[in-house]
This record gives structure tokens, C-alpha cells and sequence, in this order.
């Protein structure tokens, strides 16, 4: 009886203990882990089984990273999680510990993680789990399947018609001019100019296969362009097919402000920006879906 007594109060003890302060915060004060609770239903399916299906998944947006979903564990199948010798260090959030799925037959290493004893500062994901999204085959909110990462509940994204004239300049010619573009205002993204097919001098325009997705506009198509005597790779995008959120969109094609020599509203040059995707597309094809 002592020993179980001594034991409970132990455990008690470990329960009760604060967490420790993030370190990260002393020297980045305006750095942002932001953590609430979801009110959708997510699921998460591998190799034909359902992974994860939770309503009670808490959303972790973070300064320089895409929002993730965390699970609690009552809502996982931990019986097909190993876990593995793998940890990682985050001074904002702590140590995270990893696990192994064995689903359908194979196993995808190291695809979970979990803060068992986070900082106090990110207390909120204690003990839920978090899912590579890539690793996993299909990611659902309530009924419909979402793609790259999870929408942010805090980004707007609005796509305006607009009669402002829109010139673009590359290769040291004028390879689209417009007074019918939809503007697409994007919560911390640069404005984009999406523009009719019959605006741009199509002939000088080549499908390629690059391919990428938006989770708020669906999936894209590239062009490259000859102009000027040289080929730029991958410079213009269009959505076929949006989303039913960004229905606007549908076979307008944009040009990356970053990359075309100019872009011209009203006749006053636009600032020229620069992004992390601020190379040609090829060069740079791990993230533009979240900006185009």
C-alpha cells in the first residue's frame, strides 16, 4: 500500500509541475505560436485505413510555417504507431518525440510527432499528435478533401474584378495589356493580376507539365514564354478548375510580379517585390502553392 501511495503521489507530482519557459521567445520576442481549437471534423487516411478522425483537433499557426493540425490521442489509432528513436529540437515549442505508421501493409517512418512536455508557452498541443501532411494519402475536413496544408481561419483571400489597365513587360516586350484583370488580394501575399486569355499574346505562351496546388484555389497549370529571344520557364499560371471559393479565377492566367521585367497599373510601374520565389519556378518548386 506505501509503495502505490508513494508511486501516486509521484505521478501526481510530474502532473502537477510547471512547464519550462521557452527560451526562443527572449530572443525573438515578436515570433508567433498561436494555438486554438478547430471546430471542424478532420480525418487522416493511409493505406486505406482512417489514421485519425477527430472534432476535438487543435490548430497550431506559427510565424514562417503553414498551420498544422493536432490530434488528441483518444482520436488516433495509436495501436498501429510505433515509436521511433527519432526527436527534434524547437525552442518555441520543445522536444518532439516521433512515430512509425503501419498501415495497408507498409510502414512510413517517422510520420507523427507529439510535444510530450512542450514549453509552457505552447502547453495547449501537450500530448496531441501531429501527421507529416505529405506522408499521409488524403487529409478531409467534414466532407471534403483539402490539399497542402490546412486553410488558415485568419487569411482572406479576395479575388476583385477590376478596370484598372494592367500591362505586362517581359523580355523587354509587352506580352499581355488588360482592363479586365481580377485582383487577387491575399492576406501577407503580394497582389496578383489574373487576366483573360484574350489580353495575353497567347502564341508566345507553351503549356508545361509543372503542376502545383493552393488549399484556397485549387490546383494549377504553368505556361513558360518566349519573349525577347528567351525562354522563361514555368511563368504564368491559371486555374482550370478552382476551388468553389475561388470561382472568379477560373481560366485567367497570372504572371509572377516577381519575375516579368514589369507590370504596369494605370501606367504607373508597380514596386518591384521580392519573394522566396522571386527565381523561376523551376528552380524553386517546394512552395509556391502558397502563394499562387
Amino acid at each position: 500500500m506505501l509503495g502505490n501511495k508513494l508511486a501516486l503521489e509521484k505521478e501526481n507530482s510530474a502532473m502537477s509541475s510547471p512547464l519550462p519557459k521557452s527560451p526562443g521567445f527572449d530572443k525573438h520576442p515578436g515570433y508567433m505560436v498561436h494555438i486554438e481549437k478547430s471546430p471542424r471534423r478532420v480525418r487522416v487516411t493511409l493505406g486505406g485505413e482512417t489514421i485519425a478522425d477527430s472534432v476535438n483537433t487543435v490548430m497550431l499557426r506559427e510565424s514562417n510555417h503553414v498551420p498544422v493540425y493536432y490530434f488528441p490521442r483518444d482520436d488516433v489509432q495509436m495501436e498501429l504507431l510505433s515509436r521511433t528513436e527519432q526527436s527534434t529540437y524547437c525552442p518555441f515549442k520543445g522536444d518532439a518525440s516521433y512515430w512509425s505508421i503501419n498501415a495497408g501493409g507498409s510502414v512510413t517512418e517517422d510520420a507523427v510527432w507529439s510535444y510530450e512536455t512542450p514549453f509552457e508557452e505552447a502547453s495547449g498541443i501537450k500530448d496531441y499528435l501531429a501527421f507529416y501532411w505529405n506522408k499521409m494519402d488524403r487529409w478531409m475536413e467534414e466532407d471534403e478533401e483539402i490539399f497542402v496544408h490546412p486553410r488558415d481561419p485568419y487569411k482572406r483571400v479576395d479575388a476583385i474584378k477590376s478596370s484598372r489597365k494592367v500591362e505586362v513587360v517581359l523580355g523587354g516586350e509587352t506580352v499581355a495589356e488588360s482592363t479586365n484583370a481580377t485582383f487577387v488580394f491575399e492576406t501577407g501575399k503580394p497582389t496578383r493580376h489574373y487576366l483573360p486569355m484574350d489580353d495575353i499574346r497567347m502564341e508566345i505562351l507553351t503549356r508545361s507539365e509543372t503542376s502545383t496546388r493552393c488549399p484556397y484555389k485549387g490546383q494549377a497549370v504553368y505556361w513558360s514564354v518566349t519573349a525577347g529571344g528567351q525562354v522563361y520557364d514555368d511563368m504564368v499560371w491559371s486555374y482550370p478548375d478552382p476551388l468553389a471559393e475561388a470561382p472568379k479565377l477560373k481560366n485567367l492566367l497570372c504572371f509572377f510580379n516577381e519575375n516579368v521585367d514589369d507590370i504596369f497599373i494605370d501606367g504607373v510601374q508597380e514596386p518591384k517585390i521580392k519573394t522566396q520565389w522571386s527565381k523561376f519556378l523551376s528552380e524553386t518548386l517546394d512552395g509556391p502553392e502558397h502563394i499562387v
